[in-house]
């Protein structure tokens, strides 16, 4: 859609007119008196009645550049379409456990069994996809705490750097008090107009490195106002080859530490889940969406793009135009008139 955001700049079309009509002409000389050796030049120099005058092409082409010069001023611009206006989303920050426990295969992705890091890329990449709006940041911990993706509105950066991620990249170990200060220490010294803070922390043991201790890191993410997802991830049964043949079943998760976790999780106002297999860890991160929905964006916004310098070019390009032509014309009467006087 075409709209004028200055419409009442049309208002300046007819004054022109209205100057000549109220500005008093020139009065003429009639004292002046010029010799000249011969008559024709005041044949090219002669005047025409007004009437004639006005119907020129040069009148035209003025009045044309005049009324591009106007319609310039007030600003023709075009409209584009409705557009959603995303809203300022959550600080929602990944902590993903890289320790040596993270290599056991007993999850399933495609029908294909694969280790507990590789199913959690597959989902957790899914989660951070559909977090439009938010920003998302990536701590990897192991025996210490990385930042690996400050917050940041670029998911897909995300995506990738979790999925580059590899098993044993920050240690053996599990510092999972180390995980959540890094995370308070980040969230909080995010500038910026969000409201929710969310730490979703995903790990298959315990806490057995670093130098803060889960919960005391937890009072400080319920100080700062960071609400903390625990999921513990791992099978609680898996069929593994006896030394003495046979085959014999095993909790791979038995190093756990739920009850650290679900106190983690209570104390910030947060949940704590168990993702036994693949597919439960999907119903978990879905499950975190419609906890911490994505906010809807707000409709209304139209984007609108300014035409102005298209009738401004044209108006100055006729006026370059009218100036040339009084040059060359000014130029043409010179050499008129210095061949009469050599003539004369």
């Amino acid at each position: 859609m075409w709209s004028l955001a200055w419409p009442w700049a049309l208002l300046a079309l007819p004054l022109p007119f209205i100057l000549r009509k109220l500005v008093p002409e020139s009065p003429s000389l009639q004292d002046a008196g010029l010799r000249v050796p011969s008559l024709s030049l005041f044949e090219v120099l002669s005047g025409r009645p007004d009437r004639e005058q006005m119907l020129t092409w040069r009148f035209w082409v003025a009045a044309v550049a005049w009324i591009l010069l106007v319609v310039a001023a007030a600003r023709p611009e075009r409209i584009g379409d409705e557009l959603d206006i995303p809203v300022a989303g959550r600080n929602l920050m990944l902590a993903v456990d890289l320790s040596g426990s993270m290599d056991q295969k007993d999850f399933e992705v495609g029908n294909r069994r694969v280790d507990r890091l590789s199913a959690t890329k597959e989902v957790a990449s899914d989660f951070i996809r559909r977090r439009e709006g938010d920003r998302i940041g990536l701590i990897l911990f192991g025996e210490r705490a990385y930042l690996q993706v400050p917050l940041t509105l670029d998911r897909k950066t995300v995506e990738v750097l979790l999925r580059e991620a590899f098993i044993g990249l920050a240690g053996e170990k599990t510092a999972i008090g180390d995980a959540i200060t890094l995370a308070v220490k980040r969230i909080h010294d995010q500038e910026g107009d969000a409201s929710e803070q969310v730490l979703v922390l995903l790990t298959d043991g315990a806490n057995t490195a670093g130098e803060i201790d889960p919960l005391k890191a937890a009072q400080l993410a319920q100080q700062v106002g960071l609400r903390v997802y625990t999921i513990g991830i791992g099978a609680e049964q898996m069929e593994v080859s006896s030394l003495i043949g046979g085959r014999r079943n095993i909790n791979p998760s038995a190093d756990l530490d739920e009850e650290t976790l679900t106190a983690i999780a209570e104390l910030t106002g947060g949940r704590y889940f168990r993702a036994k297999d693949t597919a439960a860890l999907q119903d978990i991160y879905r499950l975190v969406d419609e906890l911490e929905p994505v906010d809807e964006p707000e409709a209304g916004f139209r984007p609108v793009k300014s035409y102005y310098y298209y009738p401004l070019g044209g108006a100055l390009a006729l006026a370059g135009l009218l100036c040339l032509v009084s040059l060359l014309q000014s130029a043409t009467l010179r050499r008129v008139g210095r061949v009469q006087t050599d003539a004369g």
